[in-house]
């Protein structure tokens, strides 16, 4: 089992507290799949600023290699936050630095690089979108994290989608059991083999074309809620994939023993994520800095 998260790396800057923490949401799957003893590694875009030098530093520290990441003169990517009552609040970010202006083109190194990770995950912050076919291709799951942009752009979603065989997403917090299935449904048809939407709070879903598996949240007075839904998406992959290496015979043909997996991995991944609300930042891991070099957002 290896995954390699492709698309952004930002600090995340909490100017209440003049810290800033690692994080984007590729670059937090990988180092969650690292803590879940997986090999993992990210691949993105990196100024040349202390936000980029931290981060670099931080991915090297994990072992989580960052190898094939592109380097360019310029702002790294960050966002500026504040925390309320344990919820975190974008105040607004710098549109993820020199990623935007010099997105990642893969080359035939990067995909032969690629071609030996059990599945890629994708951010919808990575500019990559004209990218996914590519790697298509080269026949590896394609995981993406569609957040809550999907929401009334169905055909980007459509575009997407048609890609991958995981799909995260954010559902709306008024959103019925019904409205649930709908959605998954649509996303499903689109192509996606496998949707997994979280709800907050409230729990998360999961959607096959034939079975919808709910997973109810593991309550915890949180902290910092930043970090969690790629915490969730991380666990799920891990352990999806490491039960395909386990008994691939029986993940591919006794349905019973692969929902249960399923179920599983679901379970693992709402424990992993409550833990992961219990800590400043994604993952931890802070710097102090000066916040008026960030406020201009």
């Amino acid at each position: 089992m290896k995954l390699i998260g492709i698309g952004d790396n930002v600090c995340d800057v909490y100017l209440n507290m003049s810290e800033m923490f690692p994080g984007g949401q590729a670059m937090n799957v990988a180092v969650f799949a690292k803590e879940q003893g997986v090999k993992s590694a990210f691949m993105g875009v990196f100024g040349d600023d202390e936000v980029a030098a931290y981060n670099q530093k931080i991915l090297s520290e994990l072992g989580v290699d960052h190898s094939h990441c592109r380097h360019y003169h310029g702002a790294n990517g960050f966002a500026c936050v504040n925390l309320i009552d344990g919820e975190r609040v974008f105040l607004g970010s710098n549109k993820c630095g020199v990623l935007r202006d010099f997105p990642l083109i893969l080359t035939n190194d990067d995909l032969t690089y690629i071609s030996q990770f059990s599945v890629a995950h994708i951010s919808n912050n990575a500019y990559f979108d004209d990218q996914i076919e590519k790697l298509f291709k080269l026949e590896i799951p394609i995981s993406y994290d569609f957040s809550n942009q999907w929401i009334n752009n169905i055909k980007w979603l459509e575009s997407i989608a048609q890609f991958c065989t995981f799909g995260f997403l954010s559902l709306p917090d008024s959103s019925s059991l019904k409205e649930i299935r709908e959605y998954m449904e649509q996303i499903h048809s689109f192509g996606c083999k496998m949707i997994i939407a979280t709800n907050g709070s409230k729990g998360a879903y999961f959607y096959d074309g034939k079975s919808l598996i709910f997973q109810p949240s593991n309550y915890v007075k949180a902290i910092d809620t930043l970090g969690a839904g790629d915490s969730y998406a991380s666990t799920i992959l891990v352990n999806y994939f490491k039960s395909l290496e386990d008994n691939l015979s029986e993940m591919s043909n006794d349905y019973e023993y692969y929902v249960a997996k399923i179920k599983n991995a679901m379970e693992k991944a709402a424990s992993f994520s409550a833990n992961v609300c219990l800590c400043n930042g994604a993952f931890g891991h802070s710097k102090k800095i000066n916040p008026d070099k960030y406020k201009i957002l």
